[in-house]
């Protein structure tokens, strides 16, 4: 099929921003939109080995959808996925499910198969384009379309399920989602093409975008920020020769409009992607997971992210006093539809998706902003949350207090984890328990921190941020931080180790136990220059 004129794309994309601006204004929409989803859901689901076994039937309530069926964690479904991987029918969403999406999330955890059948695919294009359509909206224009979108995602080579009975292939949800994407799509507006796609090794993958795109007419660019900055160099390096160094990439793409950007908060990278991206550019936050896309931004970043009711996802919130992971179906009583939740309280995010991942707890915990319209944070992961010494500190306000520290000093961050350290006899002076920071940065120019500063700094910020550290600190619970400042390399060497170097992968940022900072402690330990990770290595 023939690609359609761009000028047929841009007077259609006007119509669908024109169109997006009113229902965005609408008000008192989303709970309907939601009421009409389960409903949809419902529908298929009945049609289920898995919903026909918890006695789900077309007339079942929300209150007995919440009775019958149990919340589940990605182990809960392992068995009914394992069946659907072999090839059988209608196990947990009618008829059979050619592709896997591969996550293991953002702990250390096993790997995870989940399923991305035909309605999940749906979901994800048209989730896509409504979360385009949310910037062009607020920008007031659709002049996104009118150059090529390059997106900066996992290879596009799939393996093949051997075990499965009929064609079935798992890989990267990115490379799934591209090679299903809707034609005009594909041929007007899809960057980098399906060769460069497949590449598995990213800096090949850079270098090969790099070579193709430099010349070509970009106007959104959308990745993971640690690797866009990598890109930017490279894509500047190449344009550079025989000609003077733009300076960023609007002095190479100048059409260069928006980034799109999510999966990990921004701030530490905000500084360095204006200065290498382009001071010009409209930054886009999009909230998407493995198992769904759940928010977009309608609005200025501070105010959330605009949860995306009418796109086949219903959702759930659990309240976090009611989360307790070996204890879930106890608690599955305890969740709210979109109708019931209240501003400022965490949740627990509850997804019910067209893959038939029912009543599935995702591992993120969400805070609302607002309620009509929905908007909402992300405020870090369930199993993410430290809390060794009953502190309750989540992953935000961990990544908020150190980019306070960091923008106050002009200090750029690379990466970072923090992790409990128990009392231990070997380590002298020690009497109470403390959090453990290992934080790479940027080399600057400015005064070098050392880690006694960051370790004060940080103490207040976090502090002022969550009111148990705070009563854990003044009360004789906790002792202050300890910050070991590591040489460039390590979370890399720790990512690659893992299997997480590339792509959509991030660092867990914390863990209320050692398993990461036991690791990281051992590659800092024979890194160059770091023999001794007990002290600050710069």
């Amino acid at each position: 099929m023939l690609a359609p004129p761009k000028t047929l794309v841009n007077i259609g994309t006007s119509f669908l921003t024109s169109r997006t601006i009113k229902k965005l204004q609408a008000r008192g929409a989303a709970v309907p939109a939601q009421q009409k989803t389960f409903a949809g859901l419902r529908e298929k689901l009945v049609k289920t080995a898995y919903g026909q076994e918890l006695g789900l039937a077309a007339s079942t309530s929300y209150e007995e959808f919440q009775t019958r069926l149990p919340l589940r964690t990605y182990e809960g479904f392992m068995p009914y996925i394992e069946r659907m991987k072999r090839g059988e029918e209608s196990v947990l969403w009618p008829g059979r499910c050619s592709f896997y999406a591969v996550s293991s999330g953002t702990t250390a955890g096993r790997t995870k198969f989940l399923p991305v059948t035909e309605d999940m695919i749906a979901h994800f294009r048209k989730a896509g384009l409504d979360s385009l359509l949310y910037y062009t909206a607020r920008i007031g224009h659709s002049g996104v379309f009118q150059g090529k979108h390059l997106f900066l995602g996992g290879s596009t080579t799939l393996s093949r399920l051997e075990e499965s009975k009929h064609p079935a292939y798992a890989g990267d949800l990115s490379g799934i989602t591209a090679l299903n994407l809707p034609g005009w799509v594909e041929r007007s507006l899809y960057e980098p093409g399906a060769e460069i796609a497949q590449i598995a090794d990213w800096p090949a993958k850079i270098k090969a975008i790099a070579d193709r795109t430099w010349n070509r007419d970009i106007t959104m660019l959308a990745g993971i920020p640690s690797w866009l900055l990598v890109l930017a160099e490279a894509v500047i390096n190449r344009a550079t020769s025989g000609k003077a160094r733009p300076s960023h990439l609007q002095g190479v793409w100048p059409n260069l409009e928006c980034l799109v950007h999510g999966g990990v908060p921004i701030g530490p990278f905000i500084d360095e992607l204006r200065n290498n991206i382009g001071p010009k550019v409209n930054f886009h936050e999009v909230y998407p997971a493995s198992e769904g896309f759940i928010a977009t931004q309608d609005s200025e970043s501070s105010l959330g992210l605009r949860l995306m009711t009418d796109v086949g996802l219903f959702f759930e919130f659990l309240p976090m006093e009611h989360y307790h992971e070996n204890e879930l179906t106890r608690f599955s009583g305890k969740t709210v539809p979109l109708e019931g939740v209240r501003v400022g309280v965490d949740y627990a995010l509850v997804l019910t998706t067209p893959a038939g991942l029912t009543r599935y707890v995702i591992g993120d915990i969400v805070r609302f902003t607002s309620i009509d319209p929905p908007r909402l944070i992300y405020a870090g992961r369930t199993k993410l949350q430290l809390s060794a010494f009953g502190e309750h500190v989540i992953e935000k306000e961990l990544t908020d207090s150190l980019l306070a520290v960091c923008q106050r000093h002009g200090w750029s961050i690379t990466n970072f984890h923090v992790a409990p350290q128990f009392i231990n006899s070997t380590i002298i002076g020690q009497k109470r328990g403390r959090h453990e920071w290992w934080i790479e940065l940027k080399p600057v120019s400015l005064k070098t921190p050392t880690g006694p500063v960051l370790s004060a700094e940080l103490d207040i910020e976090l502090q002022r941020l969550n009111d148990d550290y705070e009563a854990k600190r003044k009360g004789g619970g906790l002792e202050a931080p300890n910050v070991r400042l590591v040489m460039p390399g390590v979370f890399e060497h720790w990512m690659r180790e893992k299997g997480k170097w590339g792509g959509q992968n991030k660092m867990p940022r914390c863990r209320s136990d050692r398993e990461v900072a036991d690791e990281l402690a051992q590659i800092a330990r024979f890194s160059a220059d770091s023999s001794d990770p007990s002290t600050d290595v710069r």
